[in-house]
């Protein structure tokens, strides 16, 4: 659907028309431009911008077998259509192969012209074969020969030896020969798969090399000896390829008894899905590419095309084996909850800790707002540790959606069960990557006398939430803990989420409502204060929404300001230009997908979206609007404005209802990020992205946070 705004004749003639939504693939695909673009800026540290590189191409990765690959399942499927733009799957599928091509083209531009060249500067060098003194090729043959031979397994290809199956993402060569071997074979194609246990960038030691920091790639040291997989024959060349695979996941949920059973079969034939992209040296023959291509049964929009490894994520290993700290950014540490002086943050809420004894006193005396990272995530884990053996405590509920190897959740979630709690975890078996671990996880909470429900048939569960059951005196007491994040102890270190701790009754009350809906029959819907997907969260998003663009018209004054990491949801941005039309200012800061066009007159001139790059990732989900006829309303949340999340998701979204939380949220995952002109860009009519620039003082959100958290 085209949109032309309604305008004078001069206006039409001026202003372009765009169709009303931005398809959200391609909007993806430019969020991985702008974690590509901070791999070239000189104000970020090296390795952190090697850092950024590798994050950029296993996004890649994701993108194409999740989303692209989603979308070829779409295009099998007759008169289906993309959404919310409306457009044929296979058109789009064309345009992101060549919009994909042109990010990987960048990707290994940027690491051959711009990284590598800068990492020589400080010594960081990656040897080409072609500059390999002696010294260097003696210890790399001895290398080859101890620790790659062994496990290295070459394949000759003719009738007895077909086509191995490949593995979804794994590096493999093909290798042309001439000759014959032991038995008179003369076939002349081998494929050699390496494991993924081997690394793909070697540190050469001290006695190998003269400087400190001299890498080789994998790639190199295989070219250089593949001839000895080969005894007698001659290698007339050897091209590294990869092919990506479709990794989604199909379970009829209705149809299946045991849901864990039924995913740990899906997830063994995941890295054998259908062929989706591949991979070649820039180097490869094109009768080689041909025959890879008709193997893998790919047609030429498929191929790319590279200019050195094929998996460049693998090249995050490099910034801790360089050993260069002062190429990295400063050490970061959380604050950790201090009980005996205040924060000098005006918005930080441990006052009065003092009176406190227990962590459950804390929060039944006021409400707890912790911001990760730059809070620690030590205070959630101390809240289940406590109620784990705390004697008033009767019973501990929480969802699991990603935890993490070796969690100490798990643990006090396993100890509360031993020390005879009543103890509910709903487990997200189908958290995406993240399936086998909680399959792990959930077989050890069950053993240990933990009650494990995987949630809803064809509803994943991804609220974040903790519900802790404690008498005091002569009645019962509800102690809960909300975020906007995973109860994970990893990506807390660098995900951006707020988690609210609270005693409040009613949050209590609708955290009950919401774990007996998970764990058990009935129809228990009627929430007082909680909003919940797929129930209450949309539509009451649109009313709040709808009430803004009442009062402007009205002509009151209306806000609406929204933190999150996607947008797509129709009904929201539809509501969200009617709302734009009425002349409400809305301020988005989003991540990654908008589908969303802002400032196109006469539909969404009045709407601004601002995409924040930095060190953490952005992951915070927050809601305000103004509401002039009552008190402004802020929400935290689980769900993004995504479809998924707010009509085939569990999700819970809480309003921040204590004074000094509403600030410290509304000042800390709001206002400073509209004023960031660092790390901002800024959504443009047609659908890409330009840096901020506002002539004011450089300011970054991110680092202001670190040194208000720190001083």
């Amino acid at each position: 659907m085209e949109f032309t705004p309604p305008s004078t004749e001069a206006n039409l003639q001026d202003t372009p028309s765009y169709p009303r939504y931005i398809n959200k693939e391609m909007s993806l695909l430019e969020f991985n431009r702008r974690v590509l673009a901070q791999a070239k800026k000189s104000n970020i540290p090296l390795l952190e911008r090697l850092k950024y590189l590798c994050i950029s191409s296993s996004n890649m990765d994701e993108f194409v077998e999740v989303r692209l690959a989603r979308l070829y399942e779409l295009s099998r499927e007759p008169g289906m259509l993309t959404t919310p733009d409306s457009q044929d799957p296979k058109v789009v599928i064309k345009n992101l192969l060549q919009a994909a091509k042109q990010i990987v083209e960048d990707q290994y531009h940027t690491l051959n012209n711009i990284l590598i060249p800068e990492l020589e500067k400080e010594h960081i060098h990656f040897l080409r074969r072609n500059h390999w003194t002696e010294q260097h090729d003696q210890w790399i043959t001895q290398f080859f020969s101890e620790s790659l031979q062994p496990v290295l397994s070459a394949v000759g290809l003719d009738p007895s030896h077909p086509f191995p199956r490949v593995l979804n993402k794994s590096l493999n060569f093909i290798v042309s020969l001439e000759g014959k071997d032991a038995f008179g074979r003369s076939n002349g194609l081998a494929i050699v798969p390496v494991p993924r246990s081997l690394p793909r960038v070697v540190k050469l030691p001290p006695e190998a090399t003269e400087g400190e920091n001299d890498f080789v790639f994998l790639s190199s040291i295989l070219h250089a000896n593949v001839s000895r997989l080969f005894p007698g024959m001659t290698v007339t060349g050897c091209y590294q390829f990869r092919v990506t695979r479709n990794t989604n996941l199909v379970i009829d949920e209705e149809e299946v008894e045991d849901l864990m059973s039924a995913l740990r079969g899906e997830l063994s034939a995941r890295q054998y899905g259908g062929s989706i992209r591949l991979e070649v040296a820039d180097n490869c023959p094109r009768n080689i590419i041909d025959y890879l291509l008709d193997r893998f049964q790919l047609d030429e929009n498929a191929l790319f095309q590279v200019n050195g490894p094929v998996n460049l994520h693998r090249l995050n290993a490099v910034p801790d084996m360089a050993n260069r700290s002062d190429l990295l950014f400063p050490p970061y540490a959380p604050k950790k909850m201090n009980t005996k002086r205040k924060s000098k943050s005006p918005f930080r809420l441990f006052k009065r800790q003092d009176i406190a004894e227990t962590l459950f006193d804390k929060i039944r005396h006021k409400d707890i707002l912790l911001h990760h990272p730059y809070d620690a995530f030590t205070p959630v884990i101390d809240f289940l540790q406590q109620a784990a053996t705390d004697p008033n405590v009767l019973a501990i509920r929480m969802t699991l959606y990603r935890t993490g190897e070796h969690s100490k959740i798990i643990k006090a979630l396993e100890r509360a069960a031993q020390n005879g709690k009543e103890v509910t975890a709903v487990v997200e078996l189908r958290a995406r990557f993240d399936e086998d671990n909680n399959i792990i996880q959930a077989m050890r909470l069950q053993d240990a006398g933990v009650h494990v429900v995987y949630g809803v048939v064809g509803y994943k569960t991804h609220a974040k939430m903790i519900l802790v059951i404690r008498r005091e005196g002569d009645k019962i007491q509800r102690y809960t803990h909300l975020g906007t994040g995973n109860y994970h102890h990893i990506t807390t270190r660098f995900y951006t989420d707020f988690g609210l701790l609270t005693a409040n009754p009613e949050i209590g009350q609708d955290a009950s409502k919401i774990f007996q809906q998970l764990t058990s029959l009935g129809d228990t819907k009627d929430l007082d204060v909680l909003l919940q997907s797929p129930f209450t969260l949309q539509s009451s998003m649109i009313e709040k929404i709808q009430r803004e663009a009442h009062n402007a018209r009205l002509g009151k004054p209306a806000r609406i300001i929204a933190k999150m990491n996607g947008l797509e949801e129709v009904s929201i941005i539809d509501a969200l230009y009617e709302a734009s039309q009425a002349g409400v200012k809305i301020d988005l800061i989003v991540r990654g997908i908008c589908s969303l066009r802002p400032g196109v007159l006469g539909l969404s001139e009045n709407i601004t979206v601002t995409s924040i790059i930095g060190r953490f990732l952005e992951h915070h989900r927050v809601y305000y609007f103004l509401n002039t006829e009552g008190q402004a309303e802020l929400y935290g949340s689980s769900a993004d404005w995504m479809r998924r999340n707010l009509w085939a998701r569990v999700e819970t979204c809480f309003p921040v209802m204590d004074p000094d939380c509403f600030q410290q949220v509304y000042e800390e995952g709001l206002i400073i990020y509209l004023k960031d002109n660092t790390g901002a860009w800024l959504l443009q009519p047609d659908g890409s992205y330009q840096p901020k620039q506002d002539n004011l003082p450089p300011f970054n959100a991110q680092q202001t946070l670190i040194e208000t958290y720190t001083s």
